[in-house]
């Protein structure tokens, strides 16, 4: 079964640095298959029989955590259920170009209803959000982003549980698990 692993906190602002081949290699060393990546964030594409996610968010941040020396949380999501989202995906997602457009991705054992209960409703005026099971898609305008309540949960408990890509790393990672 193809998945992929969405690693929360890497190479970002200089911080918490893996390189993409070290990544790969990590994986193909615990006996996962077809594995390649995509860009510096950490998006890992793989095969293996296993077909529980929570039991692969175990066993990868485990592994991860013993390779790199520090916990990286991530999130795992079958093809199928990345494409069942975007098949789904709210009408007004990635619809307006002035818009911000990002696919939240809770990782387990949180669940997108957990999220959205701590980070409150949307403010209609600034923000659309919309969760499809593990995956909340959230849009915002560029001109009023810094009002919404999703642009302020950086540091916050909920952001910790959570790992963000936007709209267009989303459908490229789709492309590349078919």
């Amino acid at each position: 079964m193809k998945y992929v692993a969405l690693l929360r906190g890497i190479n970002v602002g200089g911080k918490n640095a893996v390189r993409m081949a070290d990544l790969k290699q990590c994986f193909i060393d615990a006996g996962y298959s077809e594995v390649s990546t995509y860009i510096n964030s950490g998006n890992v594409i793989f095969e293996t029989a296993a077909t529980s996610e929570a039991k692969l968010v175990q066993t990868i941040s485990d592994m991860l955590k013993r390779r790199f020396g520090w916990p990286i949380a991530c999130a795992v999501v079958s093809a199928h259920q990345l494409g069942e989202a975007l098949r789904q995906a709210p009408s007004w997602w990635e619809q307006d170009p002035t818009a911000k457009h990002n696919a939240i991705f809770v990782i387990a054992p949180a669940t997108a209803a957990d999220i959205m209960r701590v980070v409150g409703a949307a403010k209609p005026e600034y923000e659309q959000v919309e969760a499809l099971g593990s995956v909340i898609f959230w849009t915002a305008p560029l001109a009023t982003f810094s009002r919404t309540r999703y642009s302020k949960i950086v540091g916050t408990a909920a952001y910790q549980q959570v790992t963000i890509r936007n709209a267009n790393t989303t459908r490229k990672l789709l492309a590349l698990l078919q």
